[in-house]
């Protein structure tokens, strides 16, 4: 996919006011870890992940996004009439029905003639909705479009917890399955694209690359919707965490080679990347299997977890607005997500307007420490 008048206006995120340590996490998980004789501190030796977020309790997904995109909305200084597409991306939402999108697109004033919905793709959420609008616009279709997002992940760390201290028949073999619900913390991130002929800032978004692996669709669930006959009472989610990163980074791989080509750019001519943010070790054969500088690379999830679909958008929001990524660079977005689903897509960056709702200095220099 390769796109002539799609740019790239701003990307913005939210972060949670709540923070639990790995260390904390491990405390609570005291039980099982004093059965099995788990060594304290391995959470964060593992993943590399020093603490993640979470939302206040019981606020739901639309409350938090409405809040993303009002801040997007200032930041990018557009008329609200302008937006013709909403498209609410997350793996969580309000309700099953109607389409979170409605109620976040009510209490944002948007256009009623514009389109409407949900899209769920696990950790490509936001990605995959990014397309669509892109598409929209090349086609003509719409001037500008958002897509937003917000996961809560209290649930299933909470319930997570509950579940292994309980269950006295795991083992440390069976009890992997459930680590990569320890790593899931909370954001929420929103993307505006429009028209070249409406931007302030002539971000060029020059195209996407898709591709999959369906045959190992089985290798991350969650619980059965309750709608299909699943519980209500709270999430579980079971992960083959070690399989799943070793076969997304093979599709990974096959789809770099062949967006390399479509953009048009050489590997060394990549400036910054953000990627989905799953831990140290996602990162590292990442990087080692396309043979890049994990320098170029923005680390968010030490201090955020793995965030689903806002991990990489979040990433992006914060690089750029802390100064990490800045005008001139060709960024690249490297999305992997359960399914698998891979995308690859390519912005060449010109200008970062300046944020209405700025993040706080002591937050931006924190996630800058470990970047440098």
């Amino acid at each position: 996919m390769k796109y002539e008048n799609v740019r790239v206006e701003a990307i913005e995120c939210s972060l949670p006011p709540e923070i639990v340590t790995s260390d904390e996490l491990e405390a609570r998980l005291a039980p099982i870890y004093e059965r099995l004789k788990l060594p304290y501190g391995r959470l964060e030796l593992m993943t590399g992940i020093v603490e993640r977020r979470l939302w206040e309790r019981g606020r739901l997904p639309g409350d938090q996004s409405v809040v993303t995109v009002d801040k997007l909305l200032r930041t990018a200084k557009i008329d609200r009439s302008k937006i013709g597409a909403l498209i609410h991306a997350s793996v969580c939402r309000d309700y099953q029905e109607p389409a979170t999108a409605c109620d976040v697109h009510r209490r944002l004033g948007l256009p009623q003639d514009g389109m409407i919905f949900d899209v769920s793709n696990a950790c490509l959420g936001l990605l995959s909705g990014a397309i669509i609008i892109a598409n929209m616009i090349e086609l003509g279709q719409i001037e500008a479009g958002i897509v937003v997002g917000t996961e809560t992940s209290r649930v299933l760390m909470e319930t997570t917890v509950d579940e292994l201290n309980a269950n006295l028949e795991l083992t440390r073999k069976t009890v992997k399955d459930a680590f990569a619900s320890l790593t899931i913390g909370s954001g929420s991130a929103a993307i505006l694209l429009v028209n070249r002929r409406l931007s302030k800032t002539d971000n060029r978004f020059l195209g996407a690359v898709v591709r999959s692996n369906t045959n190992r669709s089985d290798l991350c669930r969650s619980q059965v919707d309750v709608a299909a006959g699943g519980r209500s009472e709270g999430q579980t989610m079971k992960t083959d965490s070690e399989t799943l990163l070793r076969e997304g980074v093979a599709v990974a791989a096959r789809a770099f080679d062949q967006f390399a080509t479509e953009i048009g750019w050489r590997p060394d001519e990549i400036g910054k990347i953000f990627c989905h943010q799953v831990g140290k070790a996602h990162q590292k054969l990442l990087f080692d299997t396309l043979k890049l500088d994990d320098s170029r690379n923005f680390a968010a999830f030490p201090y955020l977890g793995n965030t689903g679909s806002v991990a990489l958008p979040t990433a992006a929001a914060l690089g750029i607005e802390s100064g990490f990524a800045a005008p001139g660079d060709k960024i690249g977005l490297f999305g992997i997500g359960s399914g698998i689903n891979v995308v690859f897509a390519g912005i060449d960056w010109k200008t970062t307007l300046p944020n209405a709702d700025p993040t706080p200095k002591e937050t931006l220099e924190k996630f800058l420490a470990i970047n440098r």
